[in-house]
């Protein structure tokens, strides 16, 4: 693996950027706060969600390092949905999550000494990725504590029996994505029904980069803010 380290302006954290052998070569960028790290959120799209630390460090919340796996270069949105949703491809979904929960989370620890409870630990997600992490957060709730659900899409429903125990969840959706919004509706209402324990916010917004970011910090804030 193909390790880079670079400090960027205007975050007063740091981004590192590590290649993975997945996939004939997957980079994983790391958002590492200005002070020790209180709590992790890993995330898909990494390309797009890494770049939000410096929302984080606005927004004045415990110091959160962000672990973000790229998203395929395949042009072919399908490609990125059949690793995110495990509806589509079962072997596909199965090779890409072992990626994210098994390699990169030993990598992270080992990278940057740092311990993992599930109580700290949240799962980010949006549209395609959003499924991604509700996927990964029913799998593996002993791993992600918190699922953080923005826009998800619609490939992946809640089955029929939820697993327990459960992960808290929030999900957001926007006013003029009414599709995502019912998506995030649904999701919310079979989590809440099964006993967990669930925040769905409905605001003014359409399905894209501006809206997400904007909610992301507070999404954060309710996963480790207490």
């Amino acid at each position: 693996m193909d390790a880079e380290s670079a400090r960027t302006d205007p975050i007063a954290g740091e981004l590192v950027t590590e290649t993975f052998e997945y996939d004939g070569g997957r980079q994983v960028t790391v958002y590492v706060p200005p002070a020790p790290p209180e709590a992790v959120v890993f995330a898909g799209d990494g390309q797009l969600i890494s770049q939000w630390g410096g929302d984080l460090e606005a927004a004045d919340g415990p110091p959160t390092m962000i672990v973000a796996a790229h998203r395929t270069d395949d042009p072919d949105e399908m490609a990125r949905i059949r690793e995110y949703s495990p509806s589509f491809d079962e072997q596909q979904f199965a090779a890409h999550e072992s990626f994210f929960v098994n390699d990169v989370r030993a990598w992270v620890r080992s990278r940057f000494d740092v311990a993992l409870p599930a109580e700290r630990t949240a799962v980010y997600g949006v549209s395609a990725s959003a499924e991604l992490a509700l996927a990964l957060g029913l799998r593996h709730p002993d791993l992600y504590g918190a699922v953080l659900a923005a826009s998800p899409g619609g490939g992946y429903r809640p089955p029929e029996e939820l697993p327990s125990p459960l992960p808290r969840a929030y999900l957001v959706g926007g006013t003029q994505e009414p599709w995502f919004l019912e998506n995030a509706t649904r999701w919310a209402d079979a989590l809440r029904d099964a006993g967990a324990d669930v925040v769905l916010t409905e605001r003014p917004g359409d399905h894209g980069d501006p809206f997400w970011q904007a909610e992301f910090p507070l999404m954060v804030a309710w996963a480790f803010g207490r």
